[in-house]
């Protein structure tokens, strides 16, 4: 048998033909420029749909503008980056942007292969999620591309930035648990040691806010952290040393929902019950805290806001490569839920 012929690409030429105006109308429809009418516009967009034409990102790419925007998350199986996601991909849905995903890995070689080869690609715009790498190759990635960076506190004259007020979130968490009675309030944090991450990190930010909330609650003496990581292992083996203290905590913050779902899993194989035994809180309240099953204690750090807030830079951005950099800090509420109650007696 014959191979059958690819079918031919529709072009703007046919879109024109189809819609029976110019192709520079159908240009002007395309890269919604001045000069083309709400009627050429509906006729065009008509035309587009019956005959399911796509742009070639290729060639658009040669004149100045490819319309995808690239974004990094740094652990796909984090549950709060989805929501930032959403943010995004929602505020984009009525543009001819299109969002095309890299992993970074949390690693900073990871990083510099993904932003290289999304720069490499054309992409008109980057959006990194609590990019792990150092300050001077951000900047680097910022002058080659818009980029708005999340989830890392600081400024650059260079890229725009939206954070949580994670030094508060970790502030409401202490508030809470202090409330409830509490003394003994543990922390479980991701490790780190770069002096700038240290400075810049949300996890960073998320202890410093619970060492300082329990110093204003005058619990300093009770103040007890584990570095781990920022995973459901890392929670795991977190729980696992605080609860082998002499005396264990009545209480643990976890830096992060997928931290605190490893604490639950370590409570539980002790035998303890939650929060009879030992309350917990998350942060990030992503969809599973709310479950019933589940229902975790947790900051919500609105991650669709945060990622509307960086689409929305990230398009005045494009539009304006010269414009002053923009910083977004936006205020985190506490969701209280049956994983925190009273200490037991």
């Amino acid at each position: 048998m014959e191979p059958q012929a690819r079918p031919r690409r529709v072009t703007i030429v046919d879109v024109a033909r189809h819609a029976q105006v110019s192709t520079t109308a159908v240009s002007k429809v395309l890269r919604n420029a001045y000069g083309a009418s709400p009627e050429m516009r509906a006729k065009v967009r008509r035309a587009i749909d019956e005959l399911g034409y796509r742009p070639n990102a290729g060639a658009r790419g040669l004149r100045g503008q490819t319309y995808t925007i690239g974004v990094m998350l740094p652990d796909i199986r984090n549950p709060f980056f989805p929501e930032i996601l959403d943010g995004v991909t929602g505020s984009l849905e009525d543009t001819e942007y299109q969002v095309l995903l890299g992993p970074g890995c949390n690693g900073e070689k990871a990083e510099a292969r993904v932003t290289e080869a999304m720069i490499d690609r054309g992409m008109d715009g980057l959006v990194l999620i609590a990019p792990v790498s150092s300050r001077a190759h951000l900047e680097r990635v910022a002058a080659a591309v818009p980029t708005v960076v999340v989830g890392r506190h600081g400024s650059s004259p260079v890229y725009d930035t939206v954070v949580d007020d994670d030094v508060e979130g970790a502030a409401l968490v202490v508030a809470h648990l202090a409330g409830l009675g509490h003394r003994r309030i543990a922390h479980i944090e991701h490790h780190e040691t770069d002096p700038t991450r240290l400075a810049e990190m949300p996890n960073a930010r998320r202890s410093d806010g619970y060492r300082q909330a329990m110093r204003a609650h005058g619990l300093a003496e009770y103040i007890d952290v584990v570095s781990t990581s920022y995973t459901q292992e890392g929670g795991y083996r977190g729980a696992r040393e605080l609860l082998a203290r002499p005396l264990r905590p009545t209480a643990v913050f976890a830096g992060a929902d997928i931290v605190a779902m490893g604490v639950l899993e370590a409570v539980a194989e002790a035998g303890l019950s939650v929060p009879g035994d030992i309350s917990v809180a998350g942060y990030d309240n992503t969809t599973f805290a709310a479950l019933g099953l589940i229902s975790l204690t947790s900051v919500d750090q609105a991650g669709h806001e945060i990622g509307r807030n960086a689409a929305r830079l990230l398009l005045d951005r494009i539009a304006d490569r010269r414009r002053p950099s923009a910083q977004v800090r936006l205020s985190p509420t506490l969701a209280p839920r049956r994983t925190t109650a009273p200490p037991p007696e």
